[in-house]
């Protein structure tokens, strides 16, 4: 088997693993708030108990065989890793720019591929293409940058211009094509980059092919790596809020300010789930409220009957 379709189903095994774990948190969530609501909304249940930083200890990272060929391949998380802003690419016109070009006043996807990849690069690029679809309150180089890094240090800006303008015209005419960067750049550079976002790859000389795996990072404005989706499958909700989370909440709206309070990045799935006490917090919040209310009405209704009933005075007798 060859080490692309070895790469290819790997994907596929993290793609089917995090829809499985993503499941069965919302399965969890969904039976463990019921109970609290039945029972008590201060009560926590060891279901949901965390670690320090916040990774669930009931998640269990599944024990697999690695092929020899995959030993070395994979995407490391780097979160919060300053990207090397000092690294040297060409852009898809043509011009020489520093990757720290790219940061400042917009959240960035960034992408690891190289634009004559036979299939697994296409399949990312594809299906980041369907999210950023689907994403109807986020444009594209409006609220957000793409950035492409080609692994590949023979292609050329050429390649690069051809690639960005079969994307953009699946995109359609959505926010601002100069905010989708596709770059080349020297072996050293591209490395630089790859070494702090934690993508392993390698040349396979026999076949003349990159081996790699599969998956997209999202950075913060000051190029900094907040979220990783792992495998051909990206949630729009789970990129609109790590861009919404990476612009520290200046993009977006009231709907993704509650969605993130719902919700939180589990890194072990790269997938947001449900945060449960979050929700119960807000339970017990409009329960006191409600409480409160209640409490108000009754005294006013109280004091309303006591007024009704106070006997009249009788005429002082001279």
């Amino acid at each position: 088997m060859s080490g692309y379709a070895l790469s290819i189903m790997q994907s596929l095994k993290h793609t089917i693993l995090h829809r499985f774990n993503t499941a069965r948190s919302l399965a969890q969530a969904t039976v463990f708030t019921a109970s609290l609501v039945c029972a008590s909304s201060f009560m926590v249940s060891p279901a949901i108990a965390r670690t320090s930083e916040g990774i669930p200890l009931d998640a269990q990272v599944p024990i697999d065989i690695v092929s020899p060929a995959l030993k070395d391949i994979g995407i490391d998380q780097n979160l919060n890793a300053q990207l090397p802003m000092d690294a040297v690419f060409t852009d898809d016109y043509g011009k020489t720019i520093q990757f720290g070009d790219l940061f400042g006043e917009k959240p960035a996807v960034l992408v690891m591929v190289y634009y004559e990849c036979p299939m697994l690069c296409n399949m990312v690029l594809n299906d980041l293409l369907r999210t950023m679809n689907g994403m109807t309150k986020l444009d594209a180089g409006k609220d957000f940058n793409v950035i492409t890094v080609s692994i590949n240090p023979r292609e050329k800006p050429e390649l690069a211009a051809k690639k960005k303008r079969a994307y953009l015209k699946e995109y359609g005419d959505r926010g601002n094509p100069a905010g989708w960067h596709f770059l080349t750049g020297t072996d050293e550079n591209i490395h630089k980059v790859a070494d702090k976002v934690g993508f392993r790859y390698r040349y396979d000389e026999a076949r003349k092919e990159y081996i790699h795996a599969s998956g997209i990072m999202v950075a913060t404005t000051d190029g900094r790596l907040g979220r990783y989706f792992y495998g051909i499958d990206y949630s729009p909700k789970d990129l609109r809020l790590s861009l919404v989370e990476a612009s520290n909440n200046q993009i977006g709206g009231f709907t993704e300010a509650v969605l993130l309070y719902c919700f939180q990045y589990d890194p072990t799935t790269g997938k947001y789930g449900w945060w449960v006490m979050n929700i119960m917090k807000g339970m017990s919040v409009v329960m006191l409220v409600g409480v409160g209310m209640f409490i108000l009405i009754m005294i006013k209704r109280e004091r309303s009957k006591n007024r009704m009933t106070v006997p009249a005075r009788m005429p002082v007798v001279q």
